[in-house]
């Protein structure tokens, strides 16, 4: 029996509609291996800068899994025989396990704050060190923590030089000005006697004292005596002629100096004879340096604080490595979720926010709208003027609808000349008029492309809104290409709205 003509027709437009389904999803596909690519190449420099780090470095995720961790950091804890750190949990190392190091982890995850702690760690040869770790926070994407990036370093020769000066007064002395962190011994005993008197007045909030006299953190400060400091100290400070020396930190009106001297009274009035701290210091050359500060009172001078050395490490080059690794780390994560030709959002992003960004609409019940947009006849521009060509006209429209929008709402380089834009708290009809902004805008436009090429653009947008036409972020999408779809079969370059079937 004959088919009628109409069902023909009809089954060839279903046919040629598979066709452009199937080379979009390929054009997809090989967007997606590229950007593939692109992370791993990415990967593979962040983990350069990690291996050349003077520090060891190690990243967790929420669940205590490893994952990352640089060359230094394997040398420091003796990873063998694990060959493949990267699929380790933390409590996989028995060595870090029995350290306490998790706690103080899941302590900084909790809080969301830096924590600093050092804990004893003995190596498989039975050697003992101790390790410092700087442990921060990783921000995770719905404002929690995703897990955490620890700095460690090796301080087994500050303890050691600790337990040295407990030692005996001549083994200090030769440690003292000998030893290659930078050392300075002050005498805070008269320091310690005005606190002792200030006390007997009837003050006992010395905080609340200072901040109602400030005048007195000078004169406080200049009860302290220095007695003595090493050659690594001059270096530190930038000292060329030990001669011209007459002291360290000469008392200044800078908010720095008033704030670290402020703090170093109130250690004293708190009796704190082991306190440690990191501080700005400004070297003879005007230089800051940040510093990471020790102090011990000398053995048999607990009573008087007659002496008190403090050990200064200067760790200027190691915060700028953490807030290199920061930045690297904020970046990776950025561009994981940008289009590279475009710099709008990636399907990836679309996909995880257009879900949370519902989640909250239903939580306030509130509306979201999503335009689905995709340029007419783009391929004559590609044809007429080259790939090149068409790649920038795509970049200019994309900055035409970049600029039609403000957060929360946000736009996406989905697929080719295909966008998406996300419009949180807008419905139907504030959707339509937003849509018919952008799509006068980027008609309007005279996108000048190179060798002062001319083009101008047209798109065709359908409009979906969310709860009245999906229940979900993947149905919201469908619908609003469905209402593309239809103005694309009837005529292009106009806004259409979702229509129930």
């Amino acid at each position: 029996m004959p088919q009628e003509p109409g069902t023909a027709d009809q089954m060839m437009s279903e046919i040629t509609a598979l066709h452009r389904e199937v080379a979009r999803l390929r054009n997809i596909e090989e967007r997606c291996r590229q950007a593939e690519s692109a992370l791993k190449a990415l990967e593979a420099r962040n983990r350069l800068l990690g291996d050349s780090a003077p520090l060891g470095i190690f990243t967790l995720d929420a669940e205590g899994r490893i994952t990352g961790i640089n060359r230094k950091m394997r040398e420091m804890l003796a990873w063998h025989p694990f060959e493949d750190t990267q699929s380790l949990n933390l409590l996989d190392c028995p060595a870090l396990a029995a350290s306490g190091l998790f706690a103080d982890i899941e302590r900084c995850i909790l809080q969301k704050k830096p924590v600093i702690v050092e804990h004893p760690h003995g190596d498989p040869q039975g050697s003992y060190t101790h390790l410092r770790y700087h442990i921060s926070p990783i921000p995770g994407g719905d404002g929690g923590v995703s897990g955490v990036m620890a700095m460690v370093e090796d301080c087994t020769d500050l303890r050691k030089t600790e337990e040295a000066f407990r030692e005996s007064e001549k083994r200090y002395r030769q440690l003292f000005q000998s030893a290659p962190i930078a050392m300075i011994e002050w005498d805070v005993s008269r320091l310690k006697a005005r606190i002792e008197k200030l006390r007997a007045s009837g003050i006992s909030d010395f905080r609340e004292y200072l901040d109602k006299n400030p005048q007195q953190i000078h004169h406080c400060w200049s009860l302290i005596k220095t007695v003595g400091y090493n050659r690594a100290f001059l270096e530190l400070m930038g000292v060329a002629d030990p001669a011209s020396f007459r002291g360290a930190f000469i008392p200044t009106d800078s908010k720095g100096f008033l704030k670290m001297a402020r703090e170093i009274i109130l250690v004293a009035a708190a009796g704190n004879t082991a306190d440690e701290r990191e501080e700005t210091l400004v070297t003879a050359t005007g230089d800051p340096k940040i510093v990471l500060g020790k102090s011990l009172v000398v053995s048999g001078h607990e009573d008087t604080l007659a002496r008190v050395a403090i050990a200064l490490v200067d760790i200027s080059q190691r915060k700028k490595a953490e807030e290199a690794l920061r930045e690297s780390e904020r970046r990776f994560r950025e561009q994981a979720l940008r289009d590279s030709l475009t710099g709008l959002y990636n399907q990836r992003y679309l996909y995880q926010a257009l879900a949370e960004e519902i989640q909250r609409a239903k939580a306030a019940g509130t509306p979201v709208s999503l335009i689905f947009m995709d340029l007419d006849h783009f391929k004559r521009v590609v044809d007429a003027h080259g790939h090149l060509n068409g790649s920038l006209a795509i970049q200019k429209v994309a900055g035409t609808i970049a600029s039609c929008i403000e957060e929360p709402a946000f736009a996406v380089a989905y697929a080719g000349d295909e966008f998406v834009v996300v419009l949180p708290g807008l419905d139907q009809t504030q959707a339509l008029q937003k849509a018919l902004e952008i799509r006068s805008r980027v008609k309007e436009s005279i996108y000048v492309l190179n060798r002062s090429i001319q083009v101008r653009l047209q798109a065709s947008y359908g409009v979906a809104t969310f709860p009245r036409h999906a229940a979900d972020s993947n149905g919201l999408i469908a619908a609003a290409d469905h209402a593309l779809f239809a103005v694309k079969e009837s005529g292009k370059n106009r806004v259409g709205q979702y229509q129930e079937p």
